[in-house]
């Protein structure tokens, strides 16, 4: 636990909860899954996008063709550049919390408490360097979409996460752990 994390969920505890770990998402820009398609789609679209506006101001089509682009363009170049630093920024003010009793996650808006005894769904993924992402419950993207990350809006489609951690096993395991611990009635489970 660093002392930054731990500080940040301390807050959040209640009378006799006990934190059992703390940590962050990975920080700065970086990619998903999502992004292999997200990417070549996004260059098309912005191309696409630019080529109209261009086309239309060089033969003089009209200040509604000229007005009616100009979304589009921005569209695109929010799907190219600005979804990376969106997503950077929400990460970089998230924080994350297990105890004894519950998963809390701080983050921009606001706080989210999930009971460990409700929990029934715990996903995790994990890459070769041991940093992962743990999904605490199902995903409800509609008409089986891909939820982008770092587009406005999207995380009401998934399930609240840790996401990209580091020592995501350990922590799935912790997460695990607890639950037991409740159920059986014997207090936490510290690894």
């Amino acid at each position: 636990m660093d002392s930054d994390s731990k500080q940040q969920i301390q807050s959040e505890l209640s009378r006799g909860e006990k934190l059992l770990w703390s940590g962050r998402p990975g920080q700065g820009i970086r990619l998903h899954g999502a992004d292999a398609f997200m990417i070549p789609f996004s260059l098309l679209w912005c191309g696409f996008a630019i080529f109209w506006e261009f086309s239309v101001l060089r033969t003089g089509a009209g200040p509604f063709f000229a007005i009616w682009g100009v979304p589009f363009v921005l569209i695109g170049l929010y799907m190219v550049v600005g979804r990376f630093f969106y997503d950077s920024y929400q990460r970089s003010r998230t924080w994350y919390g297990l105890t004894d009793q519950r998963i809390i996650i701080r983050g921009p808006g606001g706080t989210k408490s999930l009971a460990l005894s409700g929990l029934t769904d715990i996903t995790l993924t994990e890459s070769g360097d041991r940093t992962g992402t743990i999904a605490l419950g199902r995903s409800v993207v509609p008409f089986g979409g891909i939820a982008i990350p770092g587009w406005p809006g999207m995380g009401r489609f998934q399930p609240p996460t840790f996401e990209m951690i580091d020592d995501a096993r350990v922590v799935h395991d912790q997460i695990r752990g607890a639950q037991r611990a409740l159920t059986a009635g014997a207090g936490p489970v510290v690894s």
